[in-house]
């Protein structure tokens, strides 16, 4: 089995509600701070452009609902239909995970890869718990469950 060390994560529906209304979902501060424990590398993959990413990330920073080294993390550039770990420069496929609400986006032959979380949508339940399961998910992946 090869080693993981790099997390990829999606941004909306994921983290956060949308780049529209950017609503941090339940318990972000402590997913990040976890994921980056867990893993080396932890990288953005997200549809939304990067100065977007990177004014909302600022402002997650800014209300203390994410990490100060949020606002700084590394961005993918991707293009095509979906999100093909092979973009994340420096890393091979098996050594990354992605962290995706939509399975459209999950590149052909890269299943294995995937960590499924509940998409975060309205009403925004402030008891959701799926970046808790996420979480869990992703300890399971690297043997520290």
């Amino acid at each position: 089995m090869s080693h993981l060390t790099v997390l990829a994560l999606d941004l909306e529906g994921t983290l956060i509600s949308n780049a529209m209304s950017q609503i941090p979902r339940p318990g972000l501060f402590a997913f990040l701070e976890r994921c980056q424990a867990l893993f080396p590398r932890v990288v953005m993959y997200t549809t939304v452009k990067e100065e977007r990413f990177r004014k909302i990330a600022s402002l997650l920073v800014d209300e203390k609902a994410a990490p100060s080294w949020f606002a700084d993390v590394e961005y993918v550039s991707w293009e095509g239909k979906t999100k093909d770990l092979s973009f994340i420069p420096g890393a091979s496929v098996p050594e990354a995970l992605l962290v995706d609400d939509f399975e459209i986006y999950i590149h052909p032959g890269q299943e294995s890869q995937w960590v499924k979380v509940d998409y975060f949508d309205y009403p925004y339940d402030e008891a959701d718990t799926g970046l808790a399961k996420a979480l869990r998910a992703l300890e399971q992946r690297l043997g520290q469950a």
